[in-house]
C-alpha cells in the first residue's frame, strides 16, 4: 500500500486586508490620541462665548492670557506689560509659524486687549487667534 504524502509543496498565503484593517486602526487610533495631547495647558478664565469656537490643535500655538487685573501672562509666565514686546519677538524668532492666541476673561476691559492687540502688531506676529467657549 502506497503512503501518501499530504503535505503538498504550495507557497504560503500572505493575507494582506488583515494588515491594512490593523494599520488603518492605529493610524486613526493615533491620530485622534494626539489631538488630545497637543491642548494648550493655560490659565482657567473664563472665556466669552461664541458659535464658531473651534479649538486649536498646532504644536506652536503660545497662549497670551490677560487677567481680570489686567495682569498679562505670557505662556504661563507673569509678565510685565513693557517687557511683553520682548518675550513675543523672541517667539517669532524661534518659530516664523508661531500662532498666538489671546485669552482674556469675559469681564476684561475691551483697552487691555486692543494694548496686547497693538503690541502683537508691533513685534511682528502675523498669526493671531482670540480664545472662545462654544455656545451650549
Amino acid at each position: 500500500m502506497k503512503r501518501r504524502d499530504f503535505r503538498e509543496k504550495t507557497q504560503p498565503l500572505v493575507m494582506i486586508i488583515p494588515m491594512i484593517d490593523i494599520m488603518l486602526f492605529l493610524l486613526v487610533f493615533f491620530m485622534i490620541s494626539t489631538i488630545y495631547m497637543v491642548q494648550t495647558n493655560t490659565l482657567p478664565v473664563i472665556l466669552p462665548h461664541s458659535s464658531t469656537a473651534k479649538q486649536e490643535t498646532r504644536p506652536n500655538v503660545v497662549p497670551i492670557t490677560i487677567l481680570e487685573s489686567g495682569d498679562v501672562i505670557f505662556d504661563k509666565d507673569t509678565v510685565p506689560n513693557q517687557n511683553l514686546g520682548e518675550k513675543i519677538h523672541a517667539a517669532i524668532e524661534r518659530d516664523k509659524e508661531v500662532i498666538f492666541v489671546l485669552r482674556g476673561d469675559k469681564s476684561v476691559r475691551y483697552e487691555s486687549v486692543v494694548a496686547v492687540l497693538d503690541l502683537l502688531k508691533k513685534s511682528g506676529a502675523s498669526r493671531v487667534s482670540i480664545a472662545t467657549e462654544m455656545k451650549k
